[in-house]
């Protein structure tokens, strides 16, 4: 039997079961149910027939299009391929010594962490039992080198005396809102008071916003040019379906984006991914779309766990966190059915009960749900 805690693909399952890929249904990855929008499509079939030319490896126009879409200053804008090998740049060009990184969380930051050298890693636990609720006065103290306690709370008396005496603050700490895993959105006024912290700390605070488009008023993008150790990054793998045109940017301090943009391998855009990119910025309607799909879909799926007896977390993502004594029957009968969901047994916090689960289309919503069931009811 497959270890519960490895992970798949759709490719690797495809050729494990000898089905097309196209048959498999992946809940493990959250990306958009409505798939790729037309214009996107329409655009890169336009653009075929530039395929012989090398991209713009400074993407111009399609930063001036960025800071038009937030409201900020391009030069501030850094686009790669993908936020994952932005968020490998950043580590690789700060070496940072001293990391803090939330638990449980997506394990990229980490690893981009150790590809850069040996850090020391500090992390900050979120606790099941608060349904993994975030307390920021905890965040900031780990930030600033202090223990953590349980009796800390963001007003606590004497807490900007505590950090001011710290003698070993992180060089780096990461944040990902809403978070990966749990799906908890830590609000815009929170996270600015842990970049107010950082700034005056001397950590760089990295905001991975990979869901944030599920609540995009939270966005702390317009906060960096007010930060001087404040960064974020942005993926349009999920909400915007161009998992496969690997696509992101970040925000940066100004005095970091020579540096930066020095350290990073040419042409990481290619010229499909930015006229990709600029169509999605455009694309009003599809972000509608998507919202109202998305909340639709996650309604259907919070009726159908409780009916199941299936514990779910809070998320104001596209996906949800779950909990079950049957995790790994679920994750086993589900996969030789050819369907994926993420198994979170090897994630800091979490253990063998816990399932994360991607919100799809209704059709695909719905025969997930009748494949519980039947696992559930069979008493094996």
């Amino acid at each position: 039997m497959k270890p519960f805690d490895q992970p798949d693909n759709i490719y690797r399952l495809a050729e494990e079961l000898r089905l097309p890929e196209k048959r498999i249904m992946d809940f493990s990855n959250p990306v958009n149910p409505l798939g790729t929008s037309r214009k996107v499509k329409a655009e890169i079939r336009r653009y075929l027939k530039y395929l012989h030319r090398y991209p713009d490896d400074d993407a111009r126009r399609l930063r001036k299009k960025i800071g038009q879409y937030h409201s900020i200053d391009p030069e501030t804008v850094l686009c790669g391929n993908g936020s994952a090998e932005l968020l490998y740049l950043i580590t690789r060009t700060m070496n940072p010594q001293k990391v803090l990184i939330p638990a449980p969380t997506d394990t990229r930051y980490e690893r981009a962490c150790r590809a850069s050298g040996n850090p020391e890693i500090v992390r900050y636990h979120m606790k099941r039992g608060d349904q993994f609720a975030f307390d920021v006065a905890e965040f900031i103290r780990a930030m600033a080198g202090k223990s953590l306690s349980p009796d800390v709370h963001s007003h606590a008396p004497g807490l900007q005396e505590e950090i001011e005496k710290a003698t070993h603050p992180c060089d780096m700490a990461f944040l990902c809102n809403p978070n990966d895993l749990t799906g908890r959105l830590l609000d815009n006024q929170s996270i600015k008071k842990i970049a107010d912290a950082a700034d005056r700390v001397g950590c760089y605070l990295i905001v991975d916003e990979a869901f944030i488009d599920f609540s995009p008023g939270e966005s702390l993008i317009q906060e960096v040019a007010d930060h001087s150790h404040l960064m974020v990054l942005r993926s349009m793998s999920q909400a915007s379906a161009l998992a496969g045109v690997r696509f992101g940017y970040g925000v940066f301090p100004v005095h970091w984006m020579e540096q930066l943009a020095s350290n990073r391998p040419p042409f990481m855009v290619s010229i499909l991914a930015q006229q990709a990119a600029a169509a999605v910025l455009r694309d009003k309607a599809y972000r509608k779309e998507t919202q109202s799909v998305v909340q639709r879909e996650k309604a259907f799926l919070e009726k159908s766990f409780r009916k199941l007896g299936i514990t779910f977390f809070p998320s104001d993502a596209n996906f949800y966190l779950v909990e079950t004594a049957s995790a790994s029957l679920i994750w086993h009968r589900l996969r030789r059915k050819g369907i994926m969901v993420k198994a979170c047994s090897d994630f800091f916090g979490l253990g063998d009960a816990f399932l994360r689960i991607a919100v799809k289309s209704h059709r695909e919503n719905t025969v997930l749900v009748k494949e519980l069931s039947a696992i559930l009811t069979s008493g094996d």
